[in-house]
């Protein structure tokens, strides 16, 4: 088979999968959020509104229905994109993604480039030289980073950042003079300043971005510096690394161009994994760090019991999870012709 045809069928095989993989994440979601006895109205508004109108909101929104025709018309809600409407303010899951998913995706690519940067020189440099005193520190910063609570993570930062050192902002997206200026074209705050020529605002709110994407990107570096050590470690035992050695290639450039290139492979397959570590540990560190983000907006409804927005919110969460591990294996594919064999 030719190289475009294995990569092709291996998409297609792949895209074959996704649509069962999809199916279990939606029938979970909408089984936990039925978990409880009653509905969503019930929860939500039963204190506030008569029993003619509590029935009234309960038809209009189905769950007077059997609980076979909520899911199958849940379903079908999701397949035209629809995820609902919220109780308590009633806002379209859809409007809710526009407006806050933009800062929850700039924490999101801020806090993954943190962990590159920090994640895959320590690994590097673990595996290099292992099972020494600085692979035994970088391994134990590794795991007290993944094991670490991210919100007890983002508190000492507010502390000792914010607080006794003023160095850096404690919470917020950026300062209210800029936030209430700042054009809102994209809905992404970075994005919309930079193309507005507003460098100043763009300083400030890279200053604000610092400690949240510090604090979630410490969370994913551990799981790298892992990884990359690991692999490091196995490479610099290849026989092309001896070959690489025998032909007197320096050592420095044997790590660097020969172990490390190598270990980086399934590093790229683990980043699609994390998506969903980050989207769970981003929803922790917008509350934090009062960022505007779509876990914010997750708590909010969770605190208010409105289920609706809870299980709309959730479900783009899966789907996104599903559809970025989806373009990950497609690139590892490409990267490694073994992965489509």
């Amino acid at each position: 088979m030719s190289r475009a045809g294995s990569l092709r069928g291996y998409i297609l095989v792949r895209l074959a999968l996704m649509v069962p993989m999809v199916w279990v994440l939606l029938t979970v979601v909408f089984l936990m959020m039925r978990v409880a006895p009653g509905d969503p109205i019930s929860a939500t508004l039963g204190g506030k509104l008569s029993p003619v109108e509590l029935a009234r909101r309960q038809h209009e929104l189905g769950f007077d229905k059997s609980i076979f025709t909520q899911y199958f018309e849940y379903l079908w809600d999701v397949v035209r994109l629809r995820f609902g409407t919220t109780i308590t303010d009633g806002q379209s899951i859809g409007s809710i993604v526009l407006e806050n998913g933009g800062a929850t995706l700039t924490l999101t690519l801020a806090a993954l480039l943190v962990a590159l940067i920090v994640g895959l020189p320590l690994g590097l440099i673990a595996g290099r030289y292992r099972e020494t005193v600085p692979d035994a520190l970088i391994r134990l910063f590794g795991i007290l980073s993944y094991a670490a609570p991210v919100f007890f993570v983002g508190l000492m930062c507010q502390i000792v950042f914010a607080k006794n050192l003023d160095l850096l902002p404690a919470s917020r997206q950026a300062s209210a003079i800029v936030q209430a200026t700042a054009p809102d074209h994209t809905h992404i705050l970075l994005l919309d300043l930079t193309l507005a020529g507003d460098w100043s605002g763009v300083g400030d709110a890279l200053k604000h971005l610092i400690l949240p994407a510090t604090t979630l990107g410490l969370l994913v570096a551990g799981v790298f510096i892992r990884l990359v050590r690991v692999n490091v470690g196995q490479a610099l035992g290849g026989d092309y690394v001896e070959a690489a050695r025998a032909r007197g290639i320096p050592e420095h450039r044997v790590v660097s161009f020969h172990a490390f290139r190598n270990a980086l492979v399934p590093v790229v397959t683990v980043m699609g994994l994390q998506a969903a570590l980050l989207l769970g540990g981003a929803v922790l560190t917008e509350q934090t760090f009062s960022w505007p983000g779509l876990g914010s907006r997750l708590l909010t409804y969770l605190n208010n019991r409105d289920y609706i927005g809870v299980q709309g919110l959730i479900t783009v969460f899966a789907l996104v999870v599903v559809f970025v591990s989806l373009i990950i294996d497609v690139v590892n594919a490409m990267i490694d012709p073994r992965v489509r064999y």
